[in-house]
């Protein structure tokens, strides 16, 4: 039974991801190269990360603190390299990079000894990286909205009428 139970938590959310991957990605054929050229984080950098947690709350015993900062960048880093892979969005995620060093020395503090001048570099990391991430985001959206110079070409000429017509009856 627990076996199973154990082969079913691995299974599970691989077919769930698989899925949605399919779902999302209606027209691509599966072949081995699909797999790793989509999920390879899943596959290789995300299972590092969680192995170096799993080796401090476990196997360590909470006593090697330090394998939790490369464990945090891993798994970080894995999540923003699977979930850039899956959508091809790889120019709005990288500043999940610096994100990923703050989540490794977050863990250092927060399971450490509290060092209080660590939070400098990971208030610095993730107010950078969340400022990226909104500038970028911000500008993939307008990008996206108008695309189209007509568009905004319109609009600045419907504006500027209105301004002359309100102008014009004072």
């Amino acid at each position: 039974m627990n076996m199973n139970m154990n082969r079913s938590a691995f299974l599970g959310p691989i077919l769930i991801l698989l899925g949605v991957f399919m779902f999302l990605k209606g027209d691509v054929s599966f072949s081995s190269g699909t797999i790793f050229q989509y999920f390879w984080p899943t596959l290789f950098v995300i299972p590092i990360g969680v192995f170096f947690h799993w080796l401090y709350f476990f196997i360590m015993q909470r006593r090697g603190v330090g394998v939790l900062v490369p464990g945090g960048i891993l798994l970080t880093a894995g999540i923003v390299c699977q979930i850039s892979a899956l959508f091809d969005i790889w120019h709005l995620m990288w500043p999940g990079f610096m994100l990923a060093v703050a989540v490794g020395l977050f863990e250092l503090y927060w399971f450490g000894g509290r060092n209080k001048y660590l939070l400098i570099p990971i208030n610095i990391l993730t107010v950078m990286s969340l400022l990226f991430f909104a500038i970028f985001s911000i500008s993939s959206i307008f990008g996206t909205l108008f695309h189209n110079n007509s568009i905004i070409a319109i609009g600045l000429i419907v504006v500027g009428g209105l301004m002359m017509v309100i102008r014009g009856r004072n």
